[in-house]
């Protein structure tokens, strides 16, 4: 019976399936995706990344001809099967699989490189972990009224495109904050016509400690809901209280979410201001599937 290799990895606790296609010989529908992402009856994870060289994709052959050294392109998708831009974890958790499997070398001091539909991803390591250049941000989207259960009356959110959207909402305290229920999609009016991540955040009690701000986050993401952690939604709140803080707040900012910290680092990059993810990414096993779950299911004839 045919077999598909797959790793697992997680990146503060955001955790993916991740599968080598060098040649881009993988048919990954959306139901083959949410079937090996589902988590009572196939592997389990957030979403699914597929390591392919960016010369066997048209985005990738795209990208590549602007940036010859991207030879991985990082083909991500949601739980649910759907394909999204791209994810700040998941481009640790891909740098991290790429190296743990030696399709790739980055050596201290190194950078690698990394195709996505939301353009390139510069990645460099970072301690024990990766620092990635999240490239331009800028604000997107308005202030859309958000709805949530458990947090009375709707609040105004910010629209934040860091590569793909985001709307980050204010809350008053801690408490707020945990009696979130975000196994529904928030509710937003005016609707995003691709939807939106959705962050909720509350500043630490002293917003700047030595001259880093301090944040906490929950987050309900597109296509698969509430997760312990989102990279692009940790950058996002961060610019977020950063731009309603105004003049004097803080470049570098700790985002706490519930699968571990996060930092986001504003710097300037040929005079325009790219947005910084670092955190750790680890790899959790490997194993391989059967065909059931291996296959796209068959769609039935007509009757």
């Amino acid at each position: 019976m045919t077999q598909l290799a797959f790793t697992k990895a997680q990146a503060t606790g955001n955790d993916f399936v991740l599968i080598s296609d060098p040649d881009g010989q993988l048919d990954l529908g959306p139901q083959r995706v949410a079937r090996l992402c589902d988590r009572n009856f196939g592997v389990g994870g957030d979403g699914l990344i597929r390591a392919v060289r960016s010369a066997e994709l048209p985005e990738g052959r795209e990208l590549q001809a602007a940036h010859p050294r991207a030879e991985w392109f990082m083909d991500y998708r949601n739980g649910d099967g759907s394909i999204a831009e791209m994810c700040g974890n998941g481009v640790r958790a891909f740098a991290r699989f790429l190296t743990e499997t030696g399709l790739v070398s980055l050596e201290e001091g190194e950078v690698l490189e990394v195709g996505t539909r939301a353009g390139l991803r510069v990645v460099e390591r970072h301690g024990d972990g990766f620092r990635v250049d999240m490239g331009p941000w800028r604000l997107d989207g308005g202030e859309p009224l958000v709805t949530v259960p458990h947090i009375g009356v709707s609040r105004p959110g910010l629209g934040i495109d860091v590569g793909n959207p985001h709307v980050v909402v204010a809350l008053s305290s801690e408490e707020e904050l945990d009696r979130l229920e975000l196994h529904h999609a928030p509710l937003l009016e005016p609707a995003p016509e691709l939807g939106a991540n959705v962050e909720f955040v509350v500043p630490h009690e002293q917003l700047v400690l030595d001259g880093v701000g301090h944040i906490r986050m929950r987050v309900h993401e597109r296509g698969v809901g509430e997760t312990l952690s989102c990279g692009t939604g940790a950058v996002a709140s961060a610019l977020a209280v950063r731009h309603w803080a105004g003049d004097g707040a803080p470049d570098v900012w700790s985002v706490r979410v519930p699968g571990g910290e996060l930092e986001v680092t504003v710097a300037l990059v040929d005079g325009v201001e790219h947005a910084f993810l670092a955190g750790p990414a680890e790899i959790s096993f490997t194993g391989s599937v059967e065909d059931s779950l291996a296959s796209e299911p068959a769609v039935p004839a007509a009757l």
